[in-house]
């Protein structure tokens, strides 16, 4: 039984993640991360076999590559992908990312680029990079490693790097079909954007977490979604992939101190 195996909390995120790309048919999964991106690849292995993976630099793999050096492993091309293919995939909307934004809104708006004033920034990050085009034209979903107000923030974000469902940035006239945002997994449970008028709703929580903290750990407003409940455990099969895919154990290096999948009582 799942109950009693022993996994991390790096585990159970991989295994909440890859349920971001359940039923999204045969689309360029690209998970941007350790944790994304083994989500993904766990998709592919067990319920999403459609879904089409690069191994990172130009072609397509017909299994995931595994995390690290790849020791004797042989990847198993099907075809080559290049650059101008990749933007094919992003301007189609025939792409679902899982991207790591610095700062998140109630509207989806996510913040890649500086903290604080623009002019005057508290700290430069990243940049926008290509996340304006990548918002409006395919599937996104978000990781938080580490679920805070500084993450999910009061208000807009300090810089609108990604777009979002907020209407007072949409101009009258612009498509939004394209744009979709499905999950968010964060250390403390999963998210959407399913609730009213797009509202944000807690879908999950993980094992010894409780809503009120979700709520004081985040800037807005919650809604609890109907099925609220625990976010489900890996299994034997799952746990014994994600290990298969990081035989180097790149992932417990992603959250501090590589807590266990199922907090204990305070």
């Amino acid at each position: 039984m799942s109950d009693k195996l022993e996994f991390s909390l790096a585990e159970l995120m991989i295994a909440a993640a890859s349920e971001a790309w359940r039923g999204d048919g045969e689309v360029l999964a690209s998970g941007i991360g350790v944790i994304p991106r083994l989500g993904a690849s766990l998709a592919k292995l067990t319920y999403a076999p459609e879904l089409l993976m690069t191994d990172s630099e130009c072609f397509l793999v017909e299994e995931p590559i595994p995390l690290g050096p790849r020791g004797d492993f042989v990847p198993k091309y099907s075809g080559y992908m290049s650059f101008e293919r990749v933007f094919e995939c992003v301007w189609g909307g025939r792409r679902h990312a899982m991207i790591g934004p610095t700062q998140i809104d109630r509207w989806g708006q996510t913040n890649l680029s500086v903290v604080g004033d623009y002019d005057k920034p508290k700290a430069a990050i990243l940049g926008v990079r290509g996340l304006p085009g990548n918002s409006i034209n395919h599937i996104n979903s978000f990781f938080v490693p580490n679920h805070s107000k500084r993450v999910f923030v009061e208000g807009e974000v300090d810089m609108v790097s990604g777009a979002g469902f907020n209407p007072a940035r949409w101009e009258p006239g612009m498509r939004r079909d394209l744009m979709d945002i499905r999950r968010i997994v964060t250390d403390l449970c999963v998210l959407d954007f399913d609730g009213p008028d797009r509202a944000v709703r807690v879908r999950s929580l993980h094992p010894g977490v409780g809503f009120d903290e979700v709520q004081d750990k985040t800037g807005f407003p919650l809604l609890k979604a109907p099925e609220l409940g625990e976010t489900p455990r890996p299994n034997a099969e799952q746990l014994a992939i994600i290990r298969r895919l990081d035989p180097h154990g790149l992932r417990a290096a992603q959250l501090k101190g590589n807590p266990p999948g199922v907090r204990a009582a305070a």
